[in-house]
């Protein structure tokens, strides 16, 4: 699910029901602003909120939350607050590409958390990744920064 979109919220809540496993991401495509949060902060205001209900339904066994990021601060407010709602590492899993922040994920790992690295691979590799990185413009600094 992608915190940008406006209509995120009650997705979730439609889905708990089913005790799913849900896979959060900030989201990158270029939405209009009545359909997507325009600004990085709002974005991130709400990939927290909906982060921390998917740790309270995941105390509650009614989801398993996975966090598809490589911001290292949301991954650190993701933890205080998983923490104090006394929930499980291996009740959430992190995910993050391979080749961006591989020390970050090792120390994740270390840390006892689950961590899953994704890759693409296939013919049509280099043309997802290529996309990925065209959604948005950021997307290249944010790659350029973690190669460097």
């Amino acid at each position: 699910m992608q915190a940008y979109l406006r209509r995120t919220p009650a997705d979730l809540e439609t889905l708990f029901p089913l005790s799913p496993t849900i896979r959060l991401v900030k989201g990158a495509y270029n939405e209009p602003a009545e359909v997507a949060f325009p600004s990085k902060r709002d974005v991130d205001d709400n990939y927290f909120k909906l982060a921390e209900r998917l740790l309270d339904e995941a105390l509650r066994q009614r989801a398993r939350p996975i966090f598809g990021t490589h911001d290292a601060r949301m991954i650190g407010r993701i933890q205080q607050a998983a923490n104090a709602k006394r929930v499980d590492r291996s009740a959430y899993e992190l995910h993050m590409l391979y080749g961006i922040r591989a020390d970050a994920q090792r120390a994740l790992a270390d840390a006892g958390h689950v961590v899953k690295v994704l890759i693409s691979y296939g013919s049509a590799w280099f043309a997802w990744y290529m996309r990925r990185l065209a959604e948005r413009p950021a997307n290249v600094w944010f790659v350029l920064r973690n190669v460097v």
